[in-house]
């Protein structure tokens, strides 16, 4: 099984890389920038000729690079942005063992911030940053079901909310529909919850119970 890594700035260093490089993980880490890694890709840094252009302009530029603290050069990938209305360029460097094109080293890299968002929906939603047990293993317990509820949430959120409900997270989901007030009417054959139409409509909910129904396993 391939193993691939993406990480900020703080997992950047040499007993990392040679860790990884040892195991046959490819990995795409965010390098802090110097001076030296500017030299390589001086000739991106001059502001390109003509009218400046209204949406952003992308470079990339492949090289390799040795620090002091390095036993080996590594590939660099660096990316340099032009936006209008803004003297300098915003630049930034991976430090990667991958062996794609320049540009699509950058883009994985950026569906680190996919992750991220995934991580603090958790936090938000799940709260399973909730781990205040005194044992190790009590907190691990409390994070496996942290994650298991966050799992189950998205597998009803997927397959159970209606499209004009599709992109709504777990934190929307929490506040707009699971915390609505009902008032509960009791009859003698029936009992009626009567919901505020603020958010969900009527036919929505009705909509999200179906769909829940039709997720029952079938018999046999």
């Amino acid at each position: 099984m391939d193993i691939y890594i993406r990480g900020d700035a703080a997992f950047g260093s040499p007993e990392f890389y040679e860790y990884a490089e040892k195991k046959n993980l490819s990995y795409v880490v965010r390098l802090k920038s110097n001076p030296n890694l500017y030299e390589p890709i001086v000739h991106l840094l001059i502001r390109p000729i003509g009218r400046p252009s209204y949406k952003p302009q992308y470079y990339y530029h492949s090289f390799y690079y040795q620090a002091k603290s390095w036993n080996i050069p590594r590939r660099v990938v660096a990316k340099v942005e032009w936006h209008y209305g803004e003297l300098f360029p915003k630049v930034g460097f991976i430090v990667t063992n991958l062996s794609g094109s320049s540009k699509n080293v950058i883009r994985f890299y950026n569906k680190r911030g996919t992750a991220e968002q995934w991580i603090k929906e958790g936090k938000n939603a799940i709260k399973w940053t909730k781990l205040s047990c005194h044992k190790f293993v009590s907190n691990e317990v409390r994070l496996l079901l942290f994650s298991l509820a966050y799992n189950l949430g998205n597998f009803l959120r997927t397959l159970a909310l209606p499209k004009k409900m599709a992109n709504w997270s777990l934190t929307t989901l929490k506040e707009k529909l699971i915390k609505l007030g009902a008032k509960t009417i009791k009859h003698a054959r029936y009992i009626r919850f009567q919901i505020a139409e603020f958010i969900v409509t009527g036919k929505l909910f009705g909509d999200i119970l179906k769909n829940i129904h039709q997720l029952q396993i079938a018999p046999g």
